[in-house]
């Protein structure tokens, strides 16, 4: 702590000005925040030290001033704390923490009560820490660019906003309003949406707009305070002791048992916490409590695994580590997709949205052009909710031609094959195929299982071909599995990557191998739940121990989705490939053989399987006889088992996936597992658990070992891991 009772910062953070200070004619000041050595302005300490000199220079120039435009030299705003900082807190550094924290509300609170009107021009995007600083502000004007989100997105990383986002977002809004739309769902705005929100004022068109406007609104407000300042303010909809809050606030931690079924998510309860406890006292008060809520999460595990994996995982994914060096980049004129079924449709939409005019093929024109309709739907509801203009919905159908004439792919520099999930029908369209595109085209098949190199072998040019694995629905889900095969040749690896990108995905880069990274070790999880049916244990309380370890779908309910039959299939392909393996068959697979065979309950697509579903394919209940035909009271197996049989079935064969060099990266691996399989997001990725099981690596190595003693050699941990 320095003599001022701020926390001290090193002699370089403290001479690198990141707040340059100017006073206009007009008396208004602007305080443009400008890190010199980042791309983007974050809460470090560099920003702790030149703020603190800022604020101090504001107080001084007091009567000189007129007014405060806080803006930044940056393509963004202001990018939010330091996470580099953040994710090495540990529990002895609590107190500086809170020191830390205190220090940077304090600063904001000192601008806030200034006493001279103050407006943030935000030129781009303001993400957590960010929007803290605009919310410190008397009034908020956002530039309309494209780009521009605005938000608090730290619950996806699990952390809640500690500047004072909690606290001024709830006076602002409510507490109902504040966490319903804005703290816990950690959406990112659009400059509209944001304005309709309520955490911004006004939203202009161009930085001179910007510019102009705030000092028009400095010049008509003199005497501007924040509404929560000024005696008798009341938070809108009450505080707790309201009657008609306190009668509906019940229903919040009831939505958060509905929405986190139970998983180890601490920040939701935190903010949730935050925000009830803080309504009920001053602001200064609220500013303590929420800091002793995010403290507590900084300094736990759960935050550490998050912000790895969901923050530096995808930057050095996202990045293109992956992308073979020294390509160029590449983006198809026309692409061809072949099979316009539900992935198909998918991809072709996904395309035209991305701007990419595409031809759907299909049997015939007609059943191609209802694969168009999945798009048209998909634009409708968009232009309906005014996400969209009608023009511009009509100018992405325009890009798809729906066509049953395989001729009509000529002139498509990529192709995508997505028909049935049959390696022989695959090598017969992708043999038609290859006729009718040109020598430099590159063709891909969105297979989710069959081995890119064996399928291959009916293509002439191997080395333009590649696997390009998308996940359904493929206009939500944010993962592209790019598969290499033994000959695809760089070139070819570094233009799939490129589409993903354009095609707003982020793509994962692996090598072949019969289920690839996503699609095999999702299996493990699916089986592995299967298999605890056979031994007795209720199909419910397997649902329940997966969404309670932070699993979105429950095991059983995805295998329906994904179909018995489909999994039957792949699994009796993989015993055809590999003759007389001496690996066990997984106990599962007789329940998967006896609900697809005897008892004629083949998935979701067939409305019967492990649920129950209506006539439209809505999912209505667990199939009552499942009790009656595999439940036993006795069977004796833990709850914590059930749930880390699942989580160990995944991580064990992830880990196997590095040692065979299937995955190529470890960064691949966990953000991979986190956003296109659903491993549980507290974990950091399904690599990451093994490293921060308790007693780490070696802990993890005991614990499979125990399960593999109860359960079955398939837990056994491999030898890396021993090692």
């Amino acid at each position: 702590m320095d003599e001022r009772g701020e926390p001290a910062v090193s002699q370089g953070a403290a001479e690198r000005s990141t707040v340059r200070r100017e006073l206009g004619e007009d008396g208004v000041a602007v305080l443009t925040l400008d890190d010199p050595e980042q791309s983007a302005n974050t809460m470090n300490a560099a920003y702790v030290a030149s703020m603190g000199a800022a604020v101090d220079w504001l107080e001084a120039e007091r009567e000189r001033i007129t007014g405060v435009v806080i803006t930044s030299a940056k393509p963004t705003f202001f990018a939010g704390g330091d996470l580099k900082q953040m994710v090495r807190a540990r529990p002895e550094d609590a107190a500086q923490l809170t020191d830390l924290l205190a220090t940077i509300k304090g600063q904001l609170r000192r601008i806030e009560t200034l006493g001279r009107p103050v407006v943030a021009a935000i030129n781009g995007s303001a993400l957590g820490g960010g929007l803290e600083i605009a919310l410190a502000c008397h009034h908020r004007i956002a530039l309309d660019a494209p780009a521009t989100r605005i938000g608090f997105p730290e619950v996806t990383l699990g952390l809640l906003p500690g500047a004072g986002g909690v606290t001024r977002t709830v006076r602002m809004l409510g507490v109902a309003d504040a966490l319903a739309s804005v703290l816990l769902e950690g959406r990112q705005f659009r400059p509209a949406e944001a304005l309709q929100a309520g955490l911004v004022d006004e939203v202009v068109a161009s930085p001179e707009d910007l510019t102009a406007r705030a000092r028009a609104w400095i010049a008509g407000n003199p005497d501007a305070v924040q509404r929560w300042d000024v005696a008798g303010y009341r938070i809108p909809g009450g505080t707790p002791s309201t009657p008609a809050l306190a009668a509906n606030l019940p229903a919040f931690p009831a939505l958060l048992r509905q929405r986190l079924k139970g998983a180890p998510m601490p920040a939701p309860r935190a903010i949730l916490a935050a925000a009830v406890e803080g309504a009920q006292v001053d602001v200064d008060t609220a500013f303590v409590i929420e800091t002793r809520y995010l403290v507590e999460l900084l300094c736990g595990q759960v935050a550490k695994n998050m912000i790895n994996a969901l923050f530096f995982d995808r930057q050095e994914v996202t990045s293109g580590a992956a992308r073979p060096a020294g390509e160029p980049a590449w983006s198809p004129a026309r692409v061809g997709v072949v099979g316009a079924g539900m992935m198909g449709a998918g991809i072709a939409y996904q395309c035209a949205r991305s701007g990419l005019d595409v031809v759907l093929h299909d049997l015939t024109r007609e059943d191609a052009a209802r694969g168009k309709g999945y798009g048209e739907r998909l634009l409708a509801t968009a232009v309906s909710r005014g996400r969209l203009g009608r023009d511009q919905a009509d100018a992405v159908l325009a890009r798809v031609t729906p066509t049953g004439d395989l001729g009509d792919l000529a002139g498509c520099d990529l192709v995508v094959e997505a028909v049935f999930e049959d390696a022989a029908l695959k090598a017969q369209m992708f043999g038609r195929i290859q006729d009718v595109i040109g020598e430099e085209a590159l063709l891909a098949s969105n297979t989710s299982t069959l081995p890119i190199s064996e399928l291959a072998a009916a293509v002439r040019r191997p080395e333009q071909f590649i696997g390009m694995h998308f996940f359904s629905p493929v206009d939500r889900m944010p993962l592209l599995e790019i598969v290499v095969g033994r000959r695809t040749s760089p070139a070819s690896v570094a233009r799939a990557f490129d589409v993903g990108r354009a095609l707003g995905k982020t793509p994962i880069v692996v090598n072949d191998s019969r289920g690839f990274f996503t699609s095999r070790v999702i299996g493990h999880f699916m089986i592995e739940a299967i298999g605890m049916l056979a031994e007795g244990v209720p199909a419910p309380s397997v649902e329940q121990a997966a969404t309670q370890a932070g699993y979105p779908t429950g095991p059983l309910a995805l295998a329906d989705e994904v179909s018995l039959t489909l999994i039957q299939r792949i699994q009796a392909e993989g015993e055809a490939a590999a003759p007389g393996s001496a690996a066990p068959r997984h106990p599962g697979y007789a329940v998967v053989d006896q609900m697809v065979g005897e008892l004629d309950r083949p998935g979701r697509a067939g409305r019967r399987g492990f649920y129950d579903y209506a006539e439209d394919g809505a999912r209505l209940r667990l199939w009552p006889e499942l009790a009656a035909r595999f439940a036993r009271p006795d069977h004796g197996i833990p709850f914590a088992d059930l749930q880390e049989r699942m989580l160990f079935a995944e991580a064990v064969d992830a880990v196997r996936c590095r040692d065979e060099g299937v995955l190529r990266s470890a960064a691949e691996g966990n953000l991979g597992s986190i956003i296109g399989i659903g491993f549980p997001p507290w974990t950091g990725g399904v690599l990451r658990y093994v490293e921060q099981y308790p007693g780490g690596v070696a802990g993890f190595v005991e614990r499979a070992r125990a399960l593999a003693a109860r359960y079955g050699e398939r837990f056994a941990p491999p030898a890396s891991l021993v090692a």
